[in-house]
């Protein structure tokens, strides 16, 4: 599906019919009537997928009704069916678009609508992010308890309410504490982007309540929970946040952490996931 030329894009078109017929195309290019798990592996986790499980199709997301073509180097622009080692079906998506793209949040919760469509209870959601806590070094993964949308912005449309209470499931999160006791966690604060946050707004993420600062996540979390999903959420503190760190940022020090970090938050990943 050309990102040009996007159903998404027409205001009276349906999301949830397009992401059914998403699943429905995705089936029949994989094969696999049901995926039950499904992950969107953000910058730094795209290993995970290799030591998941088996892939047994992988796709190119454009083919896939409503999808975009990435437009962040290190998301491999794929949709990957893998069978895992206990039987159940994940569905990996490296295909994710982000708010700061600008095009719109429909585009951006795509993925999960579809995940969601294709049978999957449980959402996955890791990023590479921004940490406020001074002893999160480079490539340390963190846990998301909750979040701060600071996008001004919902997947939700009309009068549509829908509890966010327990959005990072507890229940999930202990999972992941039971293959690494040593796992923090902290509130996720979802940013416009795609300029990096000042160090004046990094001390509000702080002071309100926020201790991970990133451009993802939040946005599809709430589409994730609207759909009825368990969620699961990881950062990758990629750096210390502005005016935390006592250097300048930049894309390529979070492609590095994220690169060097890989093999160990993967494996870590994998066993997680196992275990769901």
């Amino acid at each position: 599906m050309d990102s040009d030329a996007n159903p998404l894009d027409d205001p009276s078109a349906d999301p949830f019919d397009i992401a059914r017929r998403a699943a429905e195309q995705l089936a029949e290019a994989t094969g696999v009537e049901k995926h039950d798990i499904a992950l969107t592996l953000g910058s730094g986790w795209a290993k995970a997928a290799d030591l998941i499980g088996e892939t047994t199709a992988t796709v190119p997301a454009t083919e896939i009704l409503g999808f975009s073509t990435p437009a962040l180097t290190g998301h491999v622009g794929t949709l990957r069916s893998v069978l895992l080692p206990n039987g159940r079906r994940a569905l990996v998506i490296g295909a994710r678009t982000h708010f700061y793209e600008g095009h719109g949040v429909r585009r951006v919760v795509h993925s999960v609508r579809t995940a969601a469509a294709a049978g999957a209870t449980t959402m996955v959601l890791t990023n590479g992010a921004g940490g406020i806590k001074e002893h999160w070094t480079p490539g340390t993964p963190v846990l998301i308890s909750d979040h701060i949308n600071l996008t001004a912005a919902s997947p939700l449309e009309g009068a549509t309410f829908v509890d966010l209470t327990d959005l990072y499931s507890a229940r999930l999160r202990a999972v992941a504490r039971s293959i690494d006791p040593s796992l923090d966690e902290g509130v996720y604060t979802q940013f416009r982007g795609p300029h990096y946050e000042t160090p004046a707004e990094v001390q509000m993420a702080k002071a309100i309540g926020g201790h991970i600062v990133g451009m993802s996540t939040a946005l599809e979390a709430i589409a994730a929970r609207q759909a009825g999903m368990d969620i699961l959420g990881f950062s990758l503190i990629t750096n210390l946040a502005a005016g935390i760190s006592p250097e300048p940022l930049s894309h390529r020090e979070v492609l590095e952490a994220g690169q060097a970090a890989e093999p160990v938050i993967s494996a870590l990943l994998a066993k997680v996931v196992a275990a769901l």
